[in-house]
């Protein structure tokens, strides 16, 4: 999402800008918390749900790359009822609410993208609740496997069936029922907590019609002109540069992490145009 930022917008944000890790099943923010900061995850997904006080659970949207964790903060609130969890491990940012309040009360561009984010996100809470009313067990599947996917650089999930019975609301012998048929017909491989999808349109076609409004709708409102994850850096991306700052976080990972990783190489200006004051690294 902040790749979509104009320069001078980003250059703004970029000195409060933290890049943390987002491990699997982390609690970005519990019901009814306090929120302190704004999330916006780069490689990672989040899962928006609420739960009942018996502890049954439903997801009611996810977001990732191309949306941000705490609207709650600059539409006047400082808590929300529902919980967020890491679904998907990866990296974000996160950024302190006095600066994500002081961007969003200019009024400028950063305001009309979280405008934006939040009309898209309403649309995907709202088919949400349609889809877990009317539509069978296996169509909401394969709409829960397509919207993972499209925040996702892979065809691979790494989620297990009690997950996704928790991202439904639904009994996990239903997902296992369900899974079953999928894999029946080719269209997905699952193994110990990881769902492979072999055959995407396949996968569509046994979705409702849910999906593909959801799909349309953040594709209209943001994701024209974003990054998508198979063309960023698998740790560190907000679409604009690497920092000297962002390079010595990059170095305080593991090495194991690292290890895997594609370099990072200094930043050449394009020809005939002035170096930025603030790119001095891309990811390649």
């Amino acid at each position: 999402m902040l790749a979509a930022l104009p320069d001078a917008d980003y250059a703004r944000l970029l000195p409060d800008l933290e890049l943390i890790p987002m491990p699997l099943g982390r609690a970005i923010h519990e019901s009814g918390g306090t929120l302190d900061y704004a999330y916006f995850p780069t490689t990672s997904i989040v899962s928006l749900m609420y739960v009942l006080e018996d502890g049954a659970s439903a997801e009611t949207a996810v977001t990732g790359f191309d949306g941000v964790v705490g609207i709650a903060l600059f539409l006047g609130g400082n808590s929300t009822p529902n919980r967020a969890v890491v679904q998907s491990a990866g990296f974000g940012y996160r950024l302190r609410v006095s600066v994500l309040k002081r961007e969003f009360n200019l009024n400028g561009e950063f305001t009309r993208l979280m405008l934006r984010y939040t009309q898209a996100l309403i649309t995907q809470m709202a088919q949400t609740s349609v889809c877990n009313r009317h539509h069978v067990l296996e169509q909401q599947l394969c709409r829960c496997l397509l919207l993972s996917l499209d925040l996702l650089a892979t065809n691979e999930l790494t989620i297990t069936q009690e997950m996704i019975a928790n991202k439904l609301g639904v009994r996990r012998e239903g997902v296992t029922e369900a899974a079953g048929r999928l894999q029946q017909a080719g269209i997905i491989r699952y193994s110990r907590g990881h769902i492979t999808v072999l055959d995407r349109p396949k996968l569509e076609k046994g979705a409702c019609e849910c999906y593909t409004v959801v799909k349309k709708e953040m594709d209209r409102l943001l994701r024209v002109g974003l990054l998508f994850p198979r063309e960023i850096h698998p740790v560190i991306m907000h679409g604009k540069v690497f920092t000297p700052e962002h390079a010595q976080v990059f170095e305080g990972l593991g090495a194991t992490v690292r290890a895997a990783l594609p370099p990072v190489l200094p930043t050449k200006p394009e020809s005939g145009k002035p170096a930025s004051t603030h790119a001095y690294h891309r990811l390649v």
